[in-house]
């Protein structure tokens, strides 16, 4: 199949390739997909996406009746108008795991770096200030830890969060019999919130879960909760946590997704004044750490996006169909 690779960057290209092996014809394009950029898959049977592209049905009507599948490079597809692509024609396939240990270690690591402020610890080193003033932390050991949403990600950062002495609390719609087994604790979100020294997000957004980190939500956690969220940026309402972080209800903050963050991630925009004054604010708090939605960048996971998305091109193109479709909810 002759496909348009969208949102490329030289280390998806290296691992796309590799995993390829000549079987398809790949024409990787830097820019983000989006009406305007649609034009560029002409001549392609499919369209590979990243989560910052768009996907919306203007931009899906571009693209037909050329292209017939939608590879998607990411587990979420939240960015997708699936509507729209059936109504179209078009089959929508994902990745729906890669490394939930990438993701899992790196909410970890947040947890860890905001606890015992090593960001603001290692500036501090670099101007030769060794006064420890301001970055005591807390053991972790005998902590209460809330997980909403124990998939693959959130079993394993729940096991992690277990092995620290932690106590773990968890929501879901679904049980996981190995959390459960464990020693998890399912329990319904209000005692969660109201228990948990810590709170950290891996459920997918839907509509049900939009700004399930609301004023209302805040309102019922400890002082203090530090708040994690390695899935998707729209499941905290952001202006309802700068409330919070001024307040002191937040008093730690660990994010690798930002619900606006199309225009920001995985581009270098260090030479540009950012426009986004929300996010610009979010930055002037020294207990917020931020990474650029790179909870899943590891060798591993880089590795196996790759092969599981030239894997759903190849089996779509054999057979016309993918196990990895993502279909309308009915």
């Amino acid at each position: 199949m002759k496909v348009a690779v969208f949102s490329s960057k030289p280390y998806e290209e290296a691992s796309l390739a590799a995993a390829n092996g000549g079987r398809h014809e790949l024409t990787f394009l830097e820019a983000h997909l989006n009406a305007r950029t649609a034009p560029l898959a002409a001549g392609h049977d499919a369209v590979c996406a990243f989560v910052n592209d768009n996907l919306s049905a203007p931009v899906l009507e571009g693209l037909v009746p050329g292209v017939k599948l939608l590879a998607l490079r990411s587990a979420g597809f939240n960015h997708v108008d699936l509507a729209a692509a059936e109504r179209l024609g078009l089959a929508v396939v994902r990745v729906p795991a890669y490394s939930p240990y990438a993701v899992a270690e790196h909410a970890v690591a947040l947890v860890l770096a905001l606890n015992r402020n090593i960001h603001r610890a290692h500036n501090r080193i670099r101007e030769g200030n060794f006064a420890l003033e301001g970055l005591m932390g807390f053991d972790l050991h005998g902590r209460t830890v809330g997980v909403i949403g124990t998939g693959k990600i959130g079993a394993v950062f729940a096991g992690i969060m277990r092995g620290f002495g932690c106590k773990v609390l968890a929501h879901d719609l679904a049980v996981n019999p190995e959390c459960e087994a464990a020693g998890v604790q399912y329990v319904k979100l209000a005692q969660l919130f109201a228990e948990s020294d810590i709170v950290s997000l891996h459920c997918p957004l839907t509509p049900m879960t939009r700004h399930l980190i609301d004023d209302a939500a805040l309102s019922r956690m400890k002082t203090g909760v530090m708040l994690i969220n390695t899935s998707r940026g729209a499941l905290i309402d952001t202006r309802a946590v700068i409330a919070g972080l001024k307040s002191g209800r937040v008093g730690y903050l660990g994010l690798d997704v930002y619900e606006e963050e199309a225009e920001l991630f995985f581009e270098d925009l260090s030479g540009q004044v950012l426009q986004d004054d929300i996010f610009a604010r979010l930055t002037t708090f020294p207990n917020v750490l931020i990474t650029g939605h790179q909870a899943f960048f590891t060798h591993e996971a880089v590795k196996n996006i790759a092969e599981t998305t030239i894997g759903n091109i190849t089996e779509f193109e054999a057979t016309g169909q993918c196990a990895n479709v993502v279909k309308l909810p009915r």
